[in-house]
């Protein structure tokens, strides 16, 4: 077997995949572990749906196994230095979504400014326009950019921050956003749109000393893991109305809770994933993946390039790793 696939496919694109390779679609074993480990022994590649994690464990059942699809574009279950020290290239399709991702924030964005409302200078309570506000984008994907060139025409002023990038980097002009300090971004913006990869020095980023400088009646969309912010100070932002509202496109398991900060946190709203996943964007993620996997299983192995996990050109972490994960 050179291809194990675990989640579904387009017909056209497992069709394609057929007439090259020896295809096995068994997507059930994405929830038997140990079904899955013997099944590895002679897989060359593997798709795989983000709840199945690559780590040490996985690789060693899979001696002869050199890439790993998932079309999907979160990557914080995937071991990438055990890939890397194991010569398993891991593909991933953050550049299908982000047309995907760039349109779920703005209507989010759309959303919270008309339906939250703010008191006018006559006493009235009403809602906001996209165009007249200023937002940020806090963290440079490939969806940022998507967003970079969408929100101007609305008339929208377009800040952004990368804790990775530097302020004089020339990808800031090129993509057409003003950088700006984490907390100058705050201050100034209205709307605010997270789409930061997720490392684990990243995590509670967005926290009290960040959100303590948010513009008063500011909204939040977050399509980035929710373990950047600190769930304490969300809470507190959102109760105190610094924070208006928070549009969360999924939530560390247990964040409601009875008896957990955001149990009761007025403003917030969640989504289960559904920013990178429309109709089109799997279309475009599957055709990148399928043809990536034939390239490779058809270069020798001892002809194939060092590990890499793909990346958009100057989009990787000083550290090496890709910031769009």
């Amino acid at each position: 077997m050179s291809l194990l696939i675990l989640e579904p496919l387009e017909a056209d694109v497992l069709q394609w995949l057929s007439e090259r390779h020896t295809v096995s679609l068994v997507p059930e074993l994405a929830h038997e572990p140990a079904r899955l480990r013997e099944a590895l022994h002679q897989v060359q590649a593997l798709i795989l749906p983000p709840a199945v994690a690559v780590d040490v464990a996985l690789l060693r059942s899979a001696p002869k196994l050199r890439v790993v699809g998932r079309m999907s574009a979160g990557g914080e279950n995937i071991d990438l230095e055990a890939c890397r020290a194991a010569r398993v290239e891991v593909i991933r399709s953050a550049t299908a979504t982000a047309s995907a991702e760039a349109e779920f924030a703005i209507g989010a964005l759309l959303a919270m400014l008309r339906r939250v409302p703010v008191q006018a200078s006559d006493g009235m309570w009403v809602g906001r326009e996209l165009g007249c506000v200023t937002v940020g984008l806090i963290g440079l994907s490939p969806a940022s950019r998507a967003l970079a060139q969408l929100l101007p025409v609305f008339g929208t002023r377009v800040v952004g921050y990368d804790p990775s990038l530097h302020q004089s980097d020339p990808v800031w002009a090129q993509w057409g956003i003003e950088p700006l300090p984490l907390h100058e971004l705050m201050e100034q913006c209205e709307g605010v749109s997270v789409q930061l990869p997720y490392f684990t020095r990243y995590r509670g980023l967005i926290g009290e000393r960040v959100l303590g400088f948010a513009r008063q009646g500011q909204v939040i969309v977050s399509i980035a893991h929710s373990a950047v912010f600190d769930e304490s100070a969300l809470a507190e932002a959102l109760g105190s109305g610094r924070v208006l509202a928070a549009w969360f496109d999924s939530l560390e398991p247990g964040w409601l809770e009875a008896g957990r900060p955001l149990a009761a946190a007025p403003g917030l709203q969640v989504t289960p994933r559904l920013a990178s996943t429309t109709r089109e964007s799997r279309t475009r993620a599957a055709w990148g993946v399928a043809r990536r996997i034939d390239e490779l299983l058809n270069t020798p192995r001892e002809a194939a390039p060092e590990f890499r996990s793909t990346a958009p050109a100057g989009l990787t972490d000083p550290s090496g790793e890709p910031r769009w994960r």
